[in-house]
């Protein structure tokens, strides 16, 4: 066989390789091609606030924007189009973007703004003050305060005490947004309390004067130790018909 014979047998033995490569590659490439499955995802539109909503503001059609989300996340107090809060009253704070439900706005039948800031079981209360009494202007819707009552009982004698503690602020004058931080003179302040912390500030306004404390928010009372007295154990001694007692000493 004549070196040209072996060339041409070399390389058709090559040909012949990348052939069968190929033609195998196809081969497996059809046998092993992944399914391409599109999953189907409902969507549905929900109500969610498009700026910073401070309590106790009514909500206009430019507060809000629309958000797809999936029907797994969507739940009964949400709502669906905007007409149906707009005009509501934000009870507590709703952050950009955060979804508007009903536990976070008034709803039909609850009044005004100042109505719809009250918390369950409590009553709004409004007291008049001066500059003094409103802690020199520093005093803002959703501030902490103590009340202490001044009773005079004559030119020099007089006796304070602090009747409530951890009162919230639900507004000063007519004023119940926190929006703008700035101090106003005040003439009326609203406190949220109890009907029983109610009947304690009126009484203790007849009596004397009011006087408002401003708390630090993150202030914490701790409870207070109620100390009793013990007096020492006694025996009695019983002799014939007298008996005695005694108190026993350590």
């Amino acid at each position: 066989m004549s070196k040209v014979q072996v060339v041409l047998l070399f390389l058709l033995s090559i040909l012949l390789g990348l052939g069968a490569v190929y033609f195998a590659q196809q081969w497996m490439s059809e046998q092993v091609q992944p399914e391409v499955k599109v999953e189907q995802v409902d969507r549905q539109p929900i109500v969610i606030a498009a700026v910073e909503l401070e309590p106790g503001r009514i909500i206009k059609d430019t507060d809000l924007k629309l958000k797809l989300i999936e029907d797994a996340w969507r739940n009964e107090f949400q709502f669906d189009k905007p007409e149906l809060v707009v005009g509501k009253v934000t009870t507590s704070m709703i952050y950009q973007d955060e979804p508007i439900t009903q536990q976070r706005i008034s709803l039909p039948g609850e009044g005004s703004t100042l109505a719809a800031l009250i918390s369950e079981d409590k009553r709004a209360v409004t007291i008049r003050v001066n500059d003094v009494i409103g802690v020199g202007g520093f005093l803002l819707p959703g501030n902490k305060v103590d009340v202490m009552n001044t009773v005079s009982y004559g030119r020099n004698s007089a006796n304070t005490n602090t009747i409530l503690k951890d009162i919230k602020v639900l507004a000063v004058d007519q004023t119940a947004k926190t929006k703008d931080n700035k101090p106003i003179i005040v003439r009326a302040v609203t406190l949220e309390v109890t009907p029983k912390e109610a009947e304690k500030l009126l009484t203790a306004k007849s009596k004397g004067d009011i006087q408002l404390a401003l708390r630090n928010p993150h202030q914490e009372d701790k409870p207070e130790v109620v100390r009793r007295s013990v007096s020492p154990p006694r025996v009695t001694i019983i002799k014939g018909t007298e008996s005695s007692s005694v108190q026993v000493r350590n």
